[in-house]
C-alpha cells in the first residue's frame, strides 16, 4: 500500500497530517513496539513536527515509540545535538516517553542477519565486485516489533537518491556492507550515480535490507527550502520509489553549458570536510573540464572527525589513481577510498609516469591550513579572500555560487562538457578490506 501527496510546490500542515493520520492508520496494531530510524544533522528536514505528528497518532496505540539515529558513517550525536534535531530536551537518552539512540557500529552493538554470497554480489554489481559478504546492523532491530523509516531524500552520490533502505545500509550497518556498497558506487563513479534511478548501489542495499527479520515501513520526505513538496508511506521500496521520483524534478537544476567555476557556500550542518565534500559532489556534472569547485566553508577546521587518520594516509586521487596502484591500496576500507574519489571527481591516472590528471581542481576555501590541504592532494584558499558578493549573479561568465550547498543536484541538460567516464576494469579483485 501507497500513501502520500506530493507536488513541485508546497504540501499545507493539514495535508503533511493526513498522510501521517493515514500512515499510522495502516500499520498492523499488532506492532506494540516501534523503532523509527531518523536522520543526523547532517539532513534538512523537519523532523520535530513529523516525530511529534508520529507520536500524537502512535503514541497512544504503541508500549514503545523508540528513535534510532541512523549515523552511518557520521560520528555521535551529543544530546544538545539531539534536542535540537528533534527541537525538545533530549538527556540521558531519553524524550519523553521515548529513548533516543546513536548508531554504533562496535561490535557488541551490531549483530548478523544473513550473507550474501559472491555469485550473487557479482550478478547485481554486473562483475565489478565479486565476494561474499557478511550482513550486519544495529541489533535494537530485532529488539521491537518493526522498523519505520522517517527521512528525506535527495540526490546522492553512492547509491542515486537517498532514502528508503539506505537508512539500514548505511544508516545502521556493520562496516562490510558500508565498505562493499561505497567502493561499489566509485567504481561506477559519483559522476554517473548521482541523480540516477534504480543503481546498482540502490539493488545491493534492498538486497542486504531483505535479509533483517522484521517488518519495514517508511515515510519519504521531499524537502524543498521552504518546507516539504512530498510525503509518502508505503514498504521502504515503494515509499522510496515515489518520494526519488518527486526529488529528480525539484532537486535538480538543469544547465545548458557548464560552469568554468562553482563555489559551494556550505552550511554550518556539515562539520568535516567528511560531510561538506557534498559541495563537490552536487555540481561535478556542471562543472567545465578544467574548472575548478571551491568548498566554501571558513567554519570547517577538520577533514573526518571518525576516519581522519587515515584519510590523511590516503589523501585524496580520482578512482583511477586507487585502481593502477590497487595492491599499495587494497587494504584500505572502501568506504575511505570511496569518500576520496568523490570528493576529487573524476580524472586519468598514467601508471607509468605515475602522474594522475582530475578532470577540475578542487579548492579548500576553509579553516584547514594551507600545508594540510597540500598534503591531502587539494588546492587551498584563504576563506578571507573570496568575495561571494562580486562573484554571485555572473552565471553569463561561467561562474556560480551555490548558498547552503550539498543537497540541490546541477547536471548539464544535454552532453558536451567533454567529461570521459572510462569505465573500471571488471574484475573479482577489486574487494574492499578493512572496517569503516
Amino acid at each position: 500500500m501507497r500513501i502520500g501527496i506530493g507536488r513541485e510546490g508546497l504540501l499545507q500542515e493539514g495535508e503533511v497530517r493526513e498522510v501521517v493520520a493515514r500512515a499510522a492508520a495502516a500499520l498492523d496494531r499488532r506492532w506494540r513496539r516501534i523503532l523509527v530510524l531518523v536522520p543526523d544533522g547532517t539532513r534538512t528536514m523537519p523532523l520535530p513536527f513529523l516525530a511529534a505528528l508520529l507520536e500524537e497518532e502512535l503514541g497512544p496505540a504503541t508500549d514503545a515509540l523508540d528513535f534510532l539515529v541512523a549515523l552511518g558513517t557520521h560520528r555521535p550525536m551529543t544530546d544538545e545535538q539531539l534536542s535540537r534535531l528533534f527541537g525538545r530536551p533530549v538527556r540521558n537518552g531519553r524524550m519523553g516517553r521515548s529513548r533516543v539512540f546513536n548508531h554504533s557500529s562496535a561490535p557488541e552493538a551490531l549483530t548478523r542477519v544473513g550473507t550474501i554470497p559472491a555469485s550473487e554480489v557479482a550478478e547485481i554489481t554486473g562483475g565489478l565486485l565479486s565476494e561474499e559478504v557478511p550482513v550486519r546492523v544495529n541489533r535494537l532491530v530485532l529488539d521491537y516489533d518493526a522498523t519505520l523509516v522517517l527521512g528525506p531524500v535527495f540526490p546522492h552520490e553512492v547509491v542515486g537518491f537517498s532514502g528508503g533502505n539506505k537508512y539500514f545500509f548505511p544508516g545502521i550497518a556493520g562496516p562490510e556492507v558500508i565498505n562493499l556498497t561505497h567502493w561499489l558506487g566509485a567504481l561506477i563513479s559519483s559522476y554517473e550515480v548521482i541523480g540516477s534511478g534504480y543503481t546498482p548501489v540502490r539493488a545491493l542495499i534492498d538486497h542486504a535490507a531483505a535479509l533483517i527479520d522484521r517488518p519495514k515501513a517508511c515515510l519519504a520526505a521531499v524537502v524543498v527550502e521552504r518546507g516539504l513538496a512530498g510525503l509518502f508511506f508505503g514498504d521502504p521500496h515503494e515509499a522510496w520509489t515515489a518520494a526519488a521520483d518527486l526529488s529528480s524534478r525539484v532537486h535538480v537544476t538543469w544547465v545548458d553549458r557548464p560552469f568554468r567555476q562553482v563555489v559551494s557556500v556550505m552550511p554550518t550542518m556539515y562539520e568535516d570536510l567528511w560531510t561538506a565534500a557534498k559541495g563537490m559532489y552536487k555540481v561535478e556534472p556542471a562543472v567545465a573540464d578544467g574548472g575548478e569547485v571551491v568548498i566554501y566553508a571558513p567554519h570547517l577546521t577538520e577533514v573526518s572527525y571518525t576516519h581522519g587518520r587515515e584519510i590523511e594516509e590516503i589523501g585524496y586521487h580520482c578512482r583511477d589513481y586507487f585502481l593502477g596502484q590497487w595492491e599499495r591500496f587494497r587494504g584500505h576500507a572502501g568506504g575511505i577510498l570511496a569518500h576520496s574519489t568523490h570528493l576529487k571527481g573524476l580524472g586519468t591516472y598514467d601508471a607509468a609516469t605515475g602522474v594522475e590528471t582530475p578532470r577540475v581542481t578542487v579548492t579548500l576555501a576553509t579553516g584547514i591550513p594551507e600545508e594540510r590541504c597540500r598534503r591531502l592532494n587539494l588546492g587551498w584558499r584563504d576563506p578571507a579572500t573570496v568575495d561571494l558578493a562580486a562573484l554571485s549573479g555572473r552565471e553569463d561568465e561561467g561562474i556560480l555560487v551555490v548558498p547552503r550547498a550539498g543537497e540541490r543536484l546541477y547536471r548539464m541538460r544535454r552532453p558536451g562538457n567533454g567529461a570521459a567516464i572510462p569505465p573500471p576494469p571488471r574484475t573479482g579483485e577489486l574487494d574492499p578490506k578493512g572496517d569503516a
